[in-house]
Protein backbone atom coordinates (compact mmCIF):
# COMPACT_ATOMS: atom_id res chain seq x y z
CA UNK A 1 0.00 0.00 0.00
CA UNK A 2 0.95 3.39 -0.54
CA UNK A 3 1.21 5.56 1.92
CA UNK A 4 1.99 9.70 1.57
CA UNK A 5 2.85 11.61 4.50
CA UNK A 6 3.10 15.05 5.14
CA UNK A 7 3.29 17.47 8.27
CA UNK A 8 3.83 21.55 9.60
CA UNK A 9 2.07 22.75 6.16
CA UNK A 10 1.04 25.63 8.34
CA UNK A 11 -1.95 27.24 6.41
CA UNK A 12 0.64 27.28 3.17
CA UNK A 13 -1.89 27.43 0.01
CA UNK A 14 1.27 26.45 -2.24
CA UNK A 15 2.48 23.67 0.11
CA UNK A 16 -0.78 22.09 1.05
CA UNK A 17 -1.94 22.21 -2.98
CA UNK A 18 1.44 20.61 -4.15
CA UNK A 19 0.92 17.89 -1.31
CA UNK A 20 -2.87 17.06 -1.93
CA UNK A 21 -1.93 17.36 -6.10
CA UNK A 22 1.25 14.69 -5.14
CA UNK A 23 -0.90 12.41 -3.81
CA UNK A 24 -3.74 12.43 -6.10
CA UNK A 25 -3.53 8.68 -8.04
CA UNK A 26 -0.27 8.10 -6.76
CA UNK A 27 -1.36 7.07 -2.80
CA UNK A 28 -4.36 5.12 -0.99
CA UNK A 29 -4.18 6.95 2.00
CA UNK A 30 -2.74 10.47 3.24
CA UNK A 31 -1.45 10.47 6.83
CA UNK A 32 -0.86 14.26 7.88
CA UNK A 33 1.19 14.68 11.46
CA UNK A 34 -0.41 17.91 12.35
CA UNK A 35 0.22 21.27 12.17
CA UNK A 36 -2.46 22.50 10.03
CA UNK A 37 -3.85 25.34 11.49
CA UNK A 38 -6.84 26.42 9.84
CA UNK A 39 -9.87 24.14 8.31
CA UNK A 40 -8.92 26.18 4.86
CA UNK A 41 -5.76 24.19 4.99
CA UNK A 42 -7.29 20.80 5.42
CA UNK A 43 -9.71 20.54 2.98
CA UNK A 44 -7.14 20.53 -0.39
CA UNK A 45 -7.30 16.86 1.06
CA UNK A 46 -10.44 16.13 0.08
CA UNK A 47 -9.80 13.79 -2.60
CA UNK A 48 -10.15 10.22 -3.88
CA UNK A 49 -7.61 8.88 -1.23
CA UNK A 50 -8.08 8.23 3.00
CA UNK A 51 -6.91 11.17 5.09
CA UNK A 52 -6.02 10.74 8.62
CA UNK A 53 -5.13 14.34 10.81
CA UNK A 54 -3.61 14.00 13.98
CA UNK A 55 -3.14 17.49 16.12
CA UNK A 56 -0.26 19.63 15.86
CA UNK A 57 0.63 22.00 18.37
CA UNK A 58 -0.27 24.94 16.17
CA UNK A 59 -3.75 23.78 15.23
CA UNK A 60 -5.81 26.17 17.38
CA UNK A 61 -9.05 26.20 15.64
CA UNK A 62 -11.43 23.38 16.48
CA UNK A 63 -13.41 23.41 13.23
CA UNK A 64 -10.65 21.93 11.55
CA UNK A 65 -12.05 18.79 13.57
CA UNK A 66 -15.15 19.16 11.67
CA UNK A 67 -13.84 20.14 8.88
CA UNK A 68 -11.54 16.79 8.67
CA UNK A 69 -14.19 14.68 9.78
CA UNK A 70 -16.56 15.44 6.95
CA UNK A 71 -14.47 13.28 4.90
CA UNK A 72 -11.57 11.72 6.77
CA UNK A 73 -10.40 10.87 10.31
CA UNK A 74 -9.26 13.27 12.59
CA UNK A 75 -7.14 11.33 15.20
CA UNK A 76 -6.73 13.61 18.33
CA UNK A 77 -3.44 14.07 19.94
CA UNK A 78 -1.91 10.39 18.69
CA UNK A 79 -3.38 7.37 16.18
CA UNK A 80 -2.87 4.23 15.25
CA UNK A 81 -3.29 3.05 12.27
CA UNK A 82 -2.63 -0.43 10.58
CA UNK A 83 -2.06 0.34 6.43
CA UNK A 84 -1.06 -2.15 4.32
CA UNK A 85 -0.39 -4.45 7.30
CA UNK A 86 2.07 -2.43 8.40
CA UNK A 87 1.56 -0.93 12.18
CA UNK A 88 2.25 2.69 12.07
CA UNK A 89 1.98 5.28 15.46
CA UNK A 90 1.12 9.00 14.08
CA UNK A 91 2.23 11.57 16.58
CA UNK A 92 2.47 15.17 15.69
CA UNK A 93 6.09 15.17 17.83
CA UNK A 94 5.89 18.00 20.51
CA UNK A 95 7.77 15.95 22.77
CA UNK A 96 10.76 14.38 21.67
CA UNK A 97 11.16 11.78 24.54
CA UNK A 98 7.41 10.66 23.61
CA UNK A 99 8.86 9.87 19.89
CA UNK A 100 11.66 8.01 20.97
CA UNK A 101 9.64 5.96 23.64
CA UNK A 102 6.81 5.08 20.41
CA UNK A 103 10.03 4.14 18.12
CA UNK A 104 11.68 2.21 21.12
CA UNK A 105 8.67 -0.26 22.34
CA UNK A 106 8.54 -2.15 19.51
CA UNK A 107 5.22 -2.10 18.66
CA UNK A 108 5.17 -0.21 15.42
CA UNK A 109 6.80 -1.06 12.11
CA UNK A 110 6.67 2.55 11.29
CA UNK A 111 6.43 5.94 13.82
CA UNK A 112 5.16 9.11 11.76
CA UNK A 113 5.88 12.41 13.55
CA UNK A 114 6.63 16.29 12.33
CA UNK A 115 7.12 19.73 14.52
CA UNK A 116 10.92 19.86 14.55
CA UNK A 117 10.48 20.72 10.30
CA UNK A 118 13.48 18.82 9.41
CA UNK A 119 13.24 15.73 7.41
CA UNK A 120 14.11 11.98 8.98
CA UNK A 121 13.87 8.83 7.73
CA UNK A 122 15.95 6.44 10.20
CA UNK A 123 15.70 3.10 11.53
CA UNK A 124 15.71 1.66 15.01
CA UNK A 125 15.36 -2.01 16.10
CA UNK A 126 12.41 -3.02 13.64
CA UNK A 127 11.06 0.28 13.70
CA UNK A 128 11.07 2.96 11.03
CA UNK A 129 10.65 6.87 12.18
CA UNK A 130 9.67 8.73 9.73
CA UNK A 131 9.17 12.95 9.41
CA UNK A 132 9.12 14.25 6.71
CA UNK A 133 9.73 17.54 7.65
CA UNK A 134 7.55 21.08 7.06
CA UNK A 135 7.04 24.59 5.99
CA UNK A 136 10.25 26.36 6.35
CA UNK A 137 10.59 28.67 9.38
CA UNK A 138 12.96 31.13 7.65
CA UNK A 139 16.24 30.24 9.80
CA UNK A 140 18.28 30.20 5.81
CA UNK A 141 18.87 26.67 6.91
CA UNK A 142 15.68 24.58 6.58
CA UNK A 143 14.78 21.93 3.63
CA UNK A 144 12.37 22.60 1.21
CA UNK A 145 9.03 21.64 2.35
CA UNK A 146 8.07 18.08 1.25
CA UNK A 147 6.32 15.15 1.19
CA UNK A 148 6.88 11.62 1.85
CA UNK A 149 5.46 8.76 -0.26
CA UNK A 150 5.76 5.17 1.59
CA UNK A 151 5.39 2.10 -0.04
CA UNK A 152 4.30 -0.78 3.19
CA UNK A 153 5.01 -3.60 0.35
CA UNK A 154 9.00 -2.45 -0.02
CA UNK A 155 9.48 -0.36 3.25
CA UNK A 156 10.53 2.51 0.59
CA UNK A 157 10.32 5.73 1.62
CA UNK A 158 10.53 8.39 -0.94
CA UNK A 159 10.82 11.87 -0.31
CA UNK A 160 9.51 14.81 -2.39
CA UNK A 161 9.91 18.41 -2.25
CA UNK A 162 7.24 20.95 -2.72
CA UNK A 163 8.57 23.59 -4.02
Amino acid sequence: MDVGIVSDTHDNREVVEAAAALFDGRVDVVVHCGDVVAPFSATPFDREYDFYLVRGNNDGEWRLQDAVRSFGAYLGEFGELSLGGASIAVYHGTSRPIVDALVGCDDYDYVLHGHSHRRAHETVGDTVRINPGGVSTGSGDDEPPAAVVLDTDTGDVTFHDLR
